[in-house]
């Protein structure tokens, strides 16, 4: 059952040092029980021999926002059909079971000094009424506040655990925090926290909280959005207890200015999509944001030559930002 979240953002401060290593050590060992790394923020090898400012920050200012924003075209829907549009970055529309859910709404056209380089798919009052709102973690690029209270309309939200103070204040009918592993029901859908390799925390001092993908079940398609990670082999177990059609996978943001292994390539989210044993891969986390080195045209490329080489480029499901696809 989900659990009830917790409103506390940060360990008190008379809790001793030694408490709070024993915490870690503690949420450290859950993660790994469950299948999940949290990778922390030590910087890797060579991370001081580029520039991130001069070479990708400044000149994205200077760029000018692609991308046109759609009529709201939502498409009637076959029993055992779902619709997913890409809103643009980690964000989507589900339509499921007569339901829309959003994942990772996020509308904002800067990242604190980061600027959005492609527009969202859609106006953000162009989506139809939303029944359910789910977010992977409560980094800025997937954890938008403002656009989450504009969305808020007393329904629910779903999020890992200790992310639930985040969003409570923004007018949802209830928050549900999740575990790896737990379901949160809706109608005839099932929810389910799925583990990742990343990490969750939205400022230095709250790295206790939650991070991780959903599948969604229903009487149609069932999806996996997995939210932001590394590669990892938790793919394979994810794929051993759910069945997973559409495989919503992230394949932007690996040449880091910090040189971690925070996100998957191209070639790794392939093989991640192998894993899980998916009928079709929709990419995703590219295009919107320049939060690494690499081009902005470079992920897609790779993605669709590994695709070839592995013969699965008609398994490739590539959506264009505010156009509803029906599986």
């Amino acid at each position: 059952m989900p659990n009830p979240f917790s409103r506390k953002t940060k360990p008190k401060a008379q809790i001793q040092k030694s408490t709070q290593h024993h915490g870690r050590a503690k949420q450290t060992q859950r993660l790994r029980a469950a299948g999940a790394e949290k990778i922390g923020l030590k910087p890797g090898n060579g991370w001081h021999r580029r520039n991130f400012l001069t070479d990708v920050l400044i000149p994205s200012l200077f760029a000018r926002r692609t991308g046109g924003q759609n009529p709201p075209l939502f498409p009637e829907l076959a029993a055992g059909q779902i619709g997913i549009t890409w809103i643009g970055h980690a964000s989507f529309l589900l339509q499921v079971d007569g339901q829309n859910l959003l994942i990772d709404p996020n509308w904002a056209k800067w990242l604190k000094v980061i600027k959005r380089v492609r527009n969202p798919g859609l106006h953000l009052h162009d989506l139809p009424s939303i029944d359910l709102v789910l977010v992977t973690h409560a980094h800025f690029d997937h954890l938008d506040r403002r656009t989450l209270r504009i969305v808020a309309a007393d329904q629910p939200i779903v999020v890992p655990f200790e992310v639930g103070n985040l969003v409570h204040d923004l007018g949802f009918r209830s928050v549900h925090e999740l575990h790896y592993w737990e379901q949160y029901g809706h109608g005839h859908m099932k929810i389910t926290l799925t583990p990742c390799q990343h990490w969750g925390a939205r400022m230095l001092h709250d790295s206790h909280r939650g991070f991780g993908g959903f599948v969604i079940e229903s009487d149609g398609p069932s999806v996996f959005h997995c939210g932001d990670t590394a590669y990892f082999g938790g793919f394979r177990e994810i794929g051993a207890r759910h069945s997973i059609d559409v495989a919503l996978l992230p394949i932007g943001a690996y040449d880091t200015p910090s040189a971690r292994e925070v996100h998957m390539n191209p070639e790794q989210a392939v093989q991640a999509f192998l894993d899980l044993g998916a009928r079709w891969l929709v990419p995703m986390h590219y295009g919107s944001f320049r939060l690494s080195y690499e081009p902005l045209h470079e992920p897609l490329e790779r993605l669709r030559a590994c695709a070839r080489a592995h013969g699965i480029e008609d398994r490739l499901a590539i959506l264009t930002e505010g156009c509803a696809r029906v599986f």
